[in-house]
């Protein structure tokens, strides 16, 4: 399976200081049909991210001198929409859960295999790139004072734009589709994040209070966005 947009290869930037797993990662991503660029330091991967010749950037959380959370803040000041994939010790919370507040757009735990990894980067490729299906891509979605436009991926609050990384657009856009309804996490993963929750998994949690912190309240002092203990998330109608 070819991964291309029109007739662009996808690129994809690996940025981790073990060459070899970069080597190693890079070579699997072009048999799978991407063309990948893989660096070795923070600094660098963060002027190649921001030249804008990728679709997405795989980051590793380790590094020495400038460290992939460091990276993602630097990344993130500049450009909210390029996807990141963050790599992470396997079982270290703190580095998921502040890569997530951060705006990566999903984790990997190391190490992973490259199946997976390609699994997780075509699952993110899919939710951003995607835009031909006629039942998601209406012009313009209004909910509110919350206003997107899916083709283009742009959004206002109250008629200001709105800055929101690729994953909190596709979990806004979810919510304010069925605003009024409780939207299980689940549906929120399969259908915001592209893939099944996982157990114990805090990434929609965390996504979601960076939301509501950028909405802010509604006139009557609510959030528009409600936790529904053990059901979901609601958008408020008004």
């Amino acid at each position: 399976m070819t991964a291309a947009v029109g007739e662009a290869m996808v690129q994809v930037l690996l940025v981790d200081d073990d060459a070899e797993l970069g080597e190693m990662l890079a070579d699997y991503l072009q048999q799978e049909g991407f063309e990948a660029t893989a660096v070795q330091d923070g600094e660098t991967g963060v002027a190649e991210t921001l030249s804008g010749r990728y679709a997405l950037v795989v980051l590793d959380v380790m590094m020495p001198h400038l460290n992939g959370i460091d990276a993602l803040r630097r990344i993130r000041q500049h450009d909210s929409r390029t996807p990141v994939l963050v790599l992470t010790a396997r079982g270290d919370d703190v580095d998921r859960i502040v890569g997530l507040e951060l705006g990566a757009d999903d984790y990997v735990p190391k190490p992973c295999t490259p199946r997976e990894l390609v699994a997780r980067i075509r699952a993110i490729l899919r939710r951003t790139q995607a835009h031909g299906s006629p039942e998601l891509s209406a012009s313009v979605l209004s909910a509110g004072p919350l206003t997107l436009w899916p083709e283009k991926r742009g959004a206002e609050w109250n008629g200001a734009p709105l800055d929101l990384t690729s994953t909190e657009f596709n979990l806004l856009e979810v919510l304010a589709r069925n605003a009024g309804r409780v939207v299980s996490k689940q549906e929120l993963s399969e259908q915001g994040l592209g893939r099944p929750l996982a157990r114990y998994d805090r990434s929609i949690d965390v996504r979601l209070s960076s939301i509501r912190h950028k909405l802010g309240s509604n006139q009557d002092g609510r959030s528009p966005i409600q936790a529904v203990r053990s059901m979901g998330y609601q958008y408020l109608k008004e």
